[in-house]
């Protein structure tokens, strides 16, 4: 490898809007990220499913589907 081409790969605080904070290495300085996978919904598991079952029933009541 060359000597002097490469970039400072050091420790680096990733901070998430949710206040969770953690160590890393990267060759940025501090990082600050808006979601983390302790306040993203799908690592949480409070996905929200309603626009999903609003198509299945449109398409149940176009097509006339009985669900029973």
């Amino acid at each position: 490898m060359r000597e002097g081409i490469h970039p400072n790969y050091r420790e680096s605080a990733v901070t998430c809007n949710c206040g969770n904070a953690f160590e890393t290495r990267s060759t940025k300085g501090d990082i600050h990220v808006e979601v983390c996978s302790k306040c993203h919904s799908f690592y949480t598991g409070q996905q929200k499913s309603a626009r999903a079952d609003g198509r299945i029933d449109k398409f149940n009541k176009k097509y006339g589907v009985d669900n029973k």
